[in-house]
């Protein structure tokens, strides 16, 4: 589904990301761990569009998206929950949902709207409890699941997650990942999973990598990493 080949990503004449490759299959949960500043978001950002210089080739479903604009690359198909969930706070829970369907929104198309609200609210009910609520007042719990679902709103065929733990308690955070086990196991949905909890990820994904100064330096199955001397030791606590 998703084939990256030696990518770099530039700020200025700084190079965050060196000739950077995987690949996603469809159906998967991939992972991609590693430290703060290790290039994790800058790698989602160039696959969403967001990146400011990008080279090498990013292929979706065979068709290079490397250069397009981020409406285009979410109207083929990639959605990003971005770190920090950057939700429109002034506005109720149910405009954030239904801002997140503008790629295909038409008043002709109000019923399938209409229907994708219900299943966010049935995967997130506590959304359809707050949805007349300003997104600002949600937790933080709460605005996460708005972002994911937001997100979802647009219909993806891969769903690219950047730390959706972050900031969160324990109990939340076990909340949102069972959800998106419930989810792919429901719906034939990818996602992309980058995430600083390196036991959570590797919990849920069947691959991962590892990326540090920009490179990826690792990757393997699910057990290949979880036993992984390195793994254990700089991201799972180990010796």
């Amino acid at each position: 589904m998703l084939n990256i080949r030696s990518l770099k990503t530039y700020y200025e004449s700084i190079c965050a990301l060196k000739s950077v490759s995987l690949h996603i299959k469809k159906g998967e949960i991939v992972t991609l761990i590693g430290g703060n500043g290790s290039g994790k978001s800058t790698l989602l950002n160039s696959i969403a569009g967001l990146a400011p210089r990008t080279t090498g080739t990013v292929l979706f479903e065979n068709r290079e998206i490397l250069g397009l604009s981020p409406s285009i690359i979410v109207r083929l198909g990639i959605s990003l929950v971005p770190e920090g969930r950057q939700l429109f706070y002034p506005m109720t829970v149910m405009d954030n949902l239904v801002l997140g369907t503008y790629s295909y929104y038409s008043f002709g198309n109000r019923k399938e709207i209409s229907s994708r609200l219900e299943w966010a609210f049935e995967l997130f009910p506590v959304l359809g409890d707050r949805k007349r609520q300003l997104a600002g007042t949600l937790s933080g719990g709460e605005q996460q699941m708005l972002s994911i679902a937001r997100a979802l709103m647009s219909k993806p065929k891969l769903l690219i997650l950047d730390e959706p733990s972050v900031g969160l308690a324990p109990k939340i955070v076990e909340n949102i990942f069972r959800t998106l086990i419930e989810l792919k196991e429901r719906t034939d949905l990818t996602m992309f999973l980058v995430e600083q909890n390196a036991k959570l990820a590797l919990d849920v994904c069947q691959r991962g990598y590892v990326i540090e100064t920009g490179q990826i330096i690792l990757s393997g199955e699910k057990e290949e990493l979880m036993n992984n001397r390195e793994v254990l030791r700089a991201y799972l606590g180990k010796e």
